[in-house]
């Protein structure tokens, strides 16, 4: 299924979901480059929620660019197949290779924002991000690396701990907090 489709069938369980999807595809339809970071005005990006097996605990990591524990995500970069751009994600910012999608269906839509900031000596305005969230279970015994590119450190935390760690309000609030309810909830694949 086309990621467009898959966006319009994506059912909101929130306000904010119903708002940020009828933007996302309003702005998919208009944008044929919406999969690309060089649409300057919005693209899609895609993260990763991870638990634990137990699901009680989460897998963050300390983003160097928004000064703050976060979740593990990325820019789609003209693939579709946001699925495995997460997974692959995981790994890259993580050293996690024992992840799996607990669900192929999507777990949550935010659109977010992304102030202007240099990436690799570019100035990259102001933007924003089409973000697209999956499920993932990963071994919290796996030994975890760092992407010092992007990040100071990574480290699991128990779902209320993650929630005071972070330092953006907005993301605990309406994303961080919604992601940990439904982690609790049996998934189809459960």
């Amino acid at each position: 299924m086309a990621l467009i489709d898959e966006i319009m069938a994506f059912t909101p369980l929130c306000e904010q979901e119903e708002h940020d999807r009828a933007q996302m595809l309003r702005f998919m339809s208009e944008h044929h480059d919406y999969l690309l970071r060089s649409n300057l005005v919005a693209h899609v990006t895609t993260s990763i929620w991870t638990v634990n097996h137990e699901r009680t605990k989460t897998l963050m990591v300390y983003h160097k660019l928004y000064d703050s524990w976060s979740w593990v995500g990325g820019h789609a970069d003209g693939s579709d197949d946001l699925r495995q751009v997460a997974l692959r994600e995981l790994e890259e910012e993580t050293g996690i290779t024992s992840g799996r999608l607990v669900c192929p269906d999507i777990l949550s839509l935010e659109t977010l924002t992304a102030d202007g900031h240099i990436k690799r000596g570019v100035y990259v305005p102001s933007h924003l991000h089409l973000n697209v969230t999956f499920l993932a279970e990963a071994d919290e015994t796996e030994p975890l690396t760092v992407n010092e590119r992007e990040n100071k450190a990574v480290r699991w935390f128990g779902f209320k701990e993650a929630l005071l760690s972070s330092t953006e309000p907005w993301m605990v609030e309406h994303v961080y907090k919604k992601l940990v309810e439904r982690s609790r909830i049996p998934t189809r694949a459960d």
